[in-house]
């Protein structure tokens, strides 16, 4: 499967137009150009015959010593089972790999992911006010998280 396809089908299903944190195909495949952009499918083969279908994925770049994650989602049907907290310790490992040594995330306040990734030693590092502006019910606050490897 095609990554942009991949994660297109994801972020239809992931994200909540509600927030307005979802990405377009076009910002997708224009930031999977860049050397910098690192991305992580998760994939399953429910029916063991080989036809793979996507679960969730990771997408981050890296400057300097520096990574950030700038999207992960996963699909609805497959929370749950562990998938995202997968997806974040493969970024955590694979950007230490590229050496990083700085990780960074943000997201909107009252995001039920804040505890995975408290979870996996991120913490709070800013706060920007009303950053999300197309979201339904108002701008949202967003959180800058940071695990420092």
């Amino acid at each position: 499967m095609d990554p942009v396809d991949a994660i297109m089908v994801v972020m239809q299903e992931a994200f909540d137009p509600a927030f307005g944190e979802g990405w377009t195909r076009a910002q997708i495949s224009d930031v999977l150009i860049l050397p910098s952009t690192h991305y992580r499918l998760a994939m399953s083969d429910p029916l063991g015959d080989g036809q793979r279908e996507v679960q969730g994925f990771t997408l981050s770049r890296i400057a300097a010593d520096e990574e950030e994650l700038l999207l992960i989602g996963v699909r609805p049907k497959f929370r749950g089972r562990g998938i995202g907290k997968a997806l974040m310790q493969a970024f955590c490992n694979e950007a230490r790999r590229r050496g990083a040594r700085h990780l960074f995330l943000e997201m909107r306040k009252g995001n039920n992911a804040q505890s995975l990734y408290e979870s996996l030693g991120f913490t709070c590092v800013n706060r920007r006010e009303n950053y999300y502006r197309r979201a339904t019910n108002g701008p949202i606050d967003a959180l800058t998280f940071k695990l420092t490897l």
